[in-house]
């Protein structure tokens, strides 16, 4: 998957022959192909016009409106998938509870190891900081996860683990910079700021390969169902919020990436990004998503975005077939 972000306020998103241009006034600040990207992304006060979006519509371009500050508002999704067949297995599978706490309880263990696997490739890194405290809490609350029954108790203890998680994270910052908690509406400090736009793009991105692959996106296993919430979005993500999102946040700070010169306050609403900042996020999310890796049971070189579409590929076969789910893992 490809992305392309517009940020730039005023901005006009026009069809020129087959290809997409973005205007602002007489000046084009960009042209798009649209057979080159899979994702458009626009931030606030971006307009679309009619010719745009049924070039986009036509070539499968599938669209997120946002506030400034990173908040979905909404999606122009092209016809949906046909796939009838699996939302009908995805229907039954949530009236089982057994099918659905041993495959919550895969994503929970997974959610607990790749935080504990973060914490381990730091203090790799850094044997001068002492994380022994948090690790021997999260292996207690990992040894337990196999004994849970039901949903509720295994979301409790995934909670629990990630607040012992972010006690040791927010160690792991060596810039003078401090975090504390995760707080998520508002955001209340830089870090968070960050976190919670990386959360929301990564969501959106999973959500979009859901709806293409053919799942009603809003029956969850993990995260109930509640209405306008993309429940099964919010399942897999689980297993790539540490991975991803976590270490490219703590990769911007450490190297000076961002500071908190690159932050405003927004009365009521907490910290987010200068638009400056938002195009330097933008450019390097860009980059680990695309940046290539070998996974430690293969030979082959991929990306995230490769694992997350083989991950949803992975969860169709769980729900028609009932085979294995195995989540990603990072290497400790």
């Amino acid at each position: 998957m490809s992305a392309v972000y517009i940020t730039e306020q005023g901005a006009v998103v026009r069809q020129s022959s087959q290809h997409l241009v973005v205007m602002k006034g007489t000046q084009r600040l960009a042209q798009l192909h649209p057979f080159h990207i899979d994702q458009l992304l626009l931030f606030g006060n971006v307009q679309l016009t009619t010719q745009a979006i049924n070039l986009l519509l036509k070539e499968g371009v599938d669209v997120a409106f946002l506030t400034l500050n990173g908040k979905l508002h909404g999606r122009l999704v092209a016809t949906e998938s046909k796939n009838m067949l699996l939302r009908i297995s995805q229907y039954e599978r949530h009236s089982d509870e057994l099918f659905k706490v041993e495959l919550a309880k895969a994503i929970v263990k997974a959610k607990i190891r790749n935080g504990r696997a973060v914490i381990f490739q730091f203090r790799r890194n850094h044997p001068e900081y002492d994380f022994q405290e948090e690790l021997s809490r999260i292996n207690e609350v990992l040894k337990k996860i196999d004994l849970q029954t039901n949903i509720n108790s295994l979301m409790g203890s995934e909670g629990m683990a990630t607040a012992i998680y972010f006690k040791a994270y927010g160690k792991m910052f060596r810039k003078g910079l401090t975090f504390e908690i995760r707080t998520r509406r508002p955001p209340k400090d830089p870090v968070n700021a960050v976190l919670s736009l990386g959360y929301t793009i990564l969501t959106n991105e999973i959500l979009a390969l859901l709806i293409a692959h053919g799942f009603d996106p809003y029956i969850g296993i993990l995260h109930g169902i509640e209405y306008g919430r993309p429940s099964l979005a919010l399942d897999l993500i689980e297993e790539f919020r540490h991975p991803i999102i976590d270490r490219f946040t703590l990769s911007l700070f450490n190297n000076n990436l961002l500071t908190e010169k690159d932050f405003h306050p927004v009365e009521g609403e907490g910290i987010y990004l200068t638009k400056d900042a938002l195009a330097t996020f933008f450019k390097y999310y860009e980059q680990r998503m695309k940046e290539n890796f070998t996974l430690k049971y293969s030979n082959q070189p991929t990306c995230f975005r490769n694992i997350i579409k083989n991950q949803i590929q992975c969860l169709n076969k769980k729900i028609q077939s009932n085979k294995p789910y195995i989540p990603f893992k990072l290497r400790e």
